[in-house]
């Protein structure tokens, strides 16, 4: 239905009635699911409402600035749909938000990823879903793959975060055998993410997804479902936010603002940023367990260097983080920013109802290359200028040959 719109050969109000109509005296009371089909209807709702959305403010003059009139007269079980919807996410026992968000879009809806490393499993990320299917907005092989590859990098930031976070514990040393070897695998997996989205856009647009799909139909169904919520957005994903915790990354006020999007993911990963935030970084203890100060690193980086060689893992650790940034900008700069700055050139503008000048949650290119620079500039990039050209700038080959045996398989 949301493609027959979109091509005008169907009013836009038609998914809406159907959704009425058809749909909603189908659905089961909230109180009598349990906790997975909860899961389940988010999903499937979090698109119908999206699209909803979507069609009553593209066609309705102001729609944007009264975006829940969108579901006016729409009711299930008798109850409002956002009500209705709000109690379904409250069923999940998971705290999720009052509206389709990334959680419900990519990690529940996706179905269950295995990464492994050579015949070893490193991370398990779940789906709600056994059926091979992925839902998306227009049914187009583009948005799976999209929604699939999002995940594919969630999963493995997850195997890199299992391997981290427990550091992050008091009492533990961070330059034993046994801890460097943890540094050394979390490098080779996030080489291997950087890889992954690498691959992807190297592929033509009938294999991704072509620009103006991307621009015109993906992102315009992120639209509010009220004035103030947050929409789902790759920012969303708890795990590269942990991360960022977990590495350090010298942003004034990036705590702010991933606080800002706290309404949007789920409790546990609330708490877990919470406490992530209220620790030290990695590097600021592993600096503090070799009692090196700041200012050492950067005037006797090869002194520092020579009494505590295990800096060399960590500093790569760092480098491969901050490449992987590189390369999402780079995704995001093909996709979203470079189409859409030819499109201001060529005066055709922005759309009117999600910017393509701006992420979803409101990062524009600038943002982005801040942050991006911010991970660059991490707490052992001092030692850059003193690590000779094999050991510390040809990381892709050289420092990470086991990225090339990670892989990501869809298991379920």
């Amino acid at each position: 239905m949301n493609r027959a719109i979109l091509a005008r050969d169907i009013p836009p109000g038609m998914l809406a009635d159907q959704a009425r109509d058809v749909l909603f005296p189908q659905l089961p009371a909230v109180d009598g699911l349990t906790a997975e089909e909860a899961q389940r209807l988010v999903v499937r709702l979090g698109f119908v409402g999206a699209s909803v959305a979507r069609h009553y403010q593209e066609w309705n003059p102001g729609g944007k600035e009264t975006p829940e009139r969108a579901f006016d007269g729409l009711e299930v079980d008798e109850r409002p749909f956002r009500e209705y919807f709000a109690g379904l996410a409250g069923r999940t026992g998971r705290g999720h938000y009052g509206r389709d968000s990334y959680a419900s879009l990519v990690r529940w809806n996706v179905g269950t990823l295995e990464v492994r490393r050579g015949h070893e499993l490193m991370s398990v990320l779940p789906g709600v879903f056994d059926d091979g299917r992925i839902r998306s907005y227009t049914g187009t092989p583009g948005e799976e793959r999209f929604f699939l590859l999002i995940k594919k990098s969630e999963a493995i930031e997850l195997a890199v975060n299992e391997l981290l976070a427990p550091l992050s514990g008091s009492g533990i040393g961070l330059v034993t055998d046994e801890t460097l070897e943890r540094v050394r695998v979390a490098t080779s997996l996030i080489e291997a993410m950087r890889r992954l989205f690498l691959e992807f856009a190297s592929l033509p647009p009938g294999l991704s997804m072509p620009d103006e799909h991307f621009l015109d139909v993906f992102r315009q169904f992120a639209v509010h479902w009220t004035r103030d919520d947050i929409p789902p957005s790759g920012a969303l994903d708890p795990e590269s936010l942990k991360r960022d915790f977990l590495l350090g990354i010298g942003l004034t006020g990036y705590d702010q603002h991933v606080r800002k999007l706290f309404p949007a993911l789920l409790d546990e990963e609330r708490h877990a940023l919470e406490e992530l935030m209220a620790q030290p970084t990695l590097p600021e203890r592993l600096l503090n367990e070799l009692c090196v100060k700041p200012d050492e690193l950067r005037e006797a980086a090869g002194a520092v260097l020579g009494r505590h060689p295990c800096l060399v893992d960590w500093y790569r650790l760092l480098t491969t983080h901050a490449r992987a940034a590189g390369a999402h900008l780079m995704l995001s700069k093909k996709f979203l920013f470079k189409p859409q700055r030819r499109r201001d050139l060529a005066g055709q503008g922005d759309r009117p109802l999600v910017s393509n000048r701006a992420g979803t949650t409101g990062m524009n290119e600038t943002y982005l290359e801040r942050l991006t620079r911010a991970r660059q500039e991490h707490t052992l990039a001092p030692l850059r200028a003193a690590l000779s050209a094999e050991t510390a700038e040809k990381t892709a080959e050289p420092e990470v040959p086991s990225a090339a045996s990670v892989s990501v398989a869809l298991v379920g």
